[in-house]
This record gives C-alpha cells, sequence and structure tokens, in this order.
C-alpha cells in the first residue's frame, strides 16, 4: 500500500524536474549576461514573475500583440532616450521589485540575455542609480505604442536597428 501512495509524489516530482529542465535550456545562456549583474538567477527569476506572463519566459510573445524582447530590445540601448524609456515604461518604473539594483539587475538580464546580439557591443548595464532616477519619470501622459514608435524610429535612423524593430514580433502581419 506505502509503495502506490510514494508514487504520485515520484511522478509529480520527476515532471517538475523535467519542466525545470526545459525552461532551462530556454532561457538565454548565462554567460551572455555582464558581469554587473549582482544574482543571475535572482535576474531571471524576477523577469519570470514579473514580465514572462506577457513578454514570454523566452523574450517571444507572437502572435500575441505585444512587443518581443528576444533578439531585439538591446537596440533600445542605443541612443539615451530609448534607454530610459525602458526604465520609464509604467509595469519597470512601478515594478514591485522596489530595490533599485535588483531591478537594474532584471532590465540587465532583459536587454543583454534575451536581447542578445541586439544590444550595442559598447553598452553599458543599467545601474541601480539609474534606475532610481528614471523610474521617478514614469510614462503617463503619453501613448505606450506612440512613444515605442517614436524611440524605434531613432534606433532605425540613428543606430541602423533594422526596420522589422517597427513591427512587435518579427513576421507580423500588418
Amino acid at each position: 500500500m506505502r509503495s502506490h501512495s510514494v508514487r504520485p509524489f515520484l511522478c509529480t516530482a520527476l515532471l517538475l524536474l523535467g519542466a525545470t529542465a526545459g525552461l532551462r535550456a530556454a532561457l538565454p545562456p548565462m554567460g551572455l549576461l555582464p558581469a554587473a549583474i549582482t544574482d543571475p538567477d535572482m535576474a531571471r527569476a524576477d523577469y519570470i514573475e514579473q514580465c514572462a506572463g506577457c513578454h514570454g519566459v523566452n523574450g517571444s510573445t507572437a502572435p500575441a500583440a505585444l512587443p518581443e524582447l528576444r533578439g531585439r530590445v538591446g537596440w533600445f540601448l542605443c541612443t539615451p532616450d530609448a534607454r530610459a524609456y525602458l526604465l520609464r515604461l509604467p509595469n519597470v518604473a512601478h515594478s514591485r521589485i522596489k530595490d533599485n539594483q535588483q531591478l537594474a539587475d532584471m532590465m540587465n538580464y532583459v536587454v543583454f540575455g534575451l536581447g542578445g546580439a541586439s544590444a550595442p557591443p559598447a553598452a553599458a548595464p543599467f545601474t541601480a542609480d539609474e534606475v532610481a532616477r528614471e523610474r521617478q519619470h514614469a510614462l503617463s501622459t503619453t501613448t505606450l505604442s506612440a512613444e515605442r514608435a517614436r524611440q524605434v524610429d531613432a534606433a532605425i535612423r540613428i543606430c541602423n536597428a533594422p526596420a522589422s524593430l517597427r513591427l512587435l514580433y518579427p513576421g507580423q502581419k500588418g
């Protein structure tokens, strides 16, 4: 009788282990992250808890009408205004993560981990001081889509970002 009661627990544990392994495989390798991240595992966990529900665990949202992060969000580091825009987004600026270094770490995970090669090679990681300064100016008086379009146009014009950045995700139908 006892072996039958252990079996469901064992099956559940094995499923969770498999799900964890699958999740780890879908996430960017930690080697792409800047050394400035104080706790890379926490940064990844914060992203999953705070952002992945909308932007996807691996930063891919297609075909949802949300900006895809994977391989694209790094372009926002190419101008000071676009960089500030990322930190001023309402869900970032008003994040439940109150510690500015922890939020900087999560955003560095987003732009360097999920953004991958789209982040300019010389781009500096976000700092706690920068997060503290920019989150005080959360976007609230402009539509997010209009502000995103403005920042994307600047990245295309100034930094040679691909025109496909205007789409919410690669392959989007107009």
